[in-house]
């Protein structure tokens, strides 16, 4: 076997054993609930969640830190298991720990996922007024050519006030 098979192997089993003798996190922090979620696993998830696991667990990995279900799913364009978080409370605004204090959001528009970026607007994703305001550390920062979501934002309120929905914010 080549040696970098040999590592790869290593490093599998030894993720897997971690996770099955009791520690309930990999070596990058992730618990069974981020798998799931970064592999688009509705299943797992809906066990796990089922098992009692907290929606909004937090991974404390070197380059993961803070990072929730909902982040990996969003990133992965994984609507049905996002759907499914935030159903059972996940947080659509949670931040990850350090200087960016990314959301599920930025997350979602990093990756180009737009049905991802559409259900967590329309579901009341946090997105500044302004599109050029760096107060909140938006998406747009991070992301350019984010006006598309903007463009989303609008549409859907719009829909929603000519329906006859009641808004919770008036735009002038």
């Amino acid at each position: 076997m080549p040696q970098e098979q040999v590592g790869f192997v290593r490093r599998s089993l030894s993720r897997r054993r971690s996770l099955r003798s009791g520690v309930d996190r990999d070596d990058r922090g992730w618990t069974l609930l981020h798998i799931g979620a970064r592999k688009g696993d509705i299943k797992e998830v809906r066990r796990l969640l089922d098992q009692g696991m907290d929606v909004n667990v937090a991974a404390w990995g070197p380059k993961s830190k803070g990072v929730t279900p909902l982040h990996l799913a969003a990133e992965g364009g994984h609507l049905e298991i996002m759907d499914e978080l935030l159903d059972r409370g996940a947080n659509i605004d949670a931040r990850t720990m350090g200087a960016c204090g990314w959301t599920p959001l930025h997350r979602a528009v990093k990756e180009r996922r737009k049905e991802a970026v559409k259900l967590l607007i329309e579901n009341g994703a946090f997105l500044p007024a302004d599109i050029n305001d760096s107060r909140f550390n938006p998406p747009l920062h991070y992301c350019p050519g984010l006006e598309w979501a903007y463009d989303e934002m609008k549409r859907f309120r719009q829909e929603n006030s000519s329906s006859g929905e009641t808004s919770c914010s008036s735009e002038s």
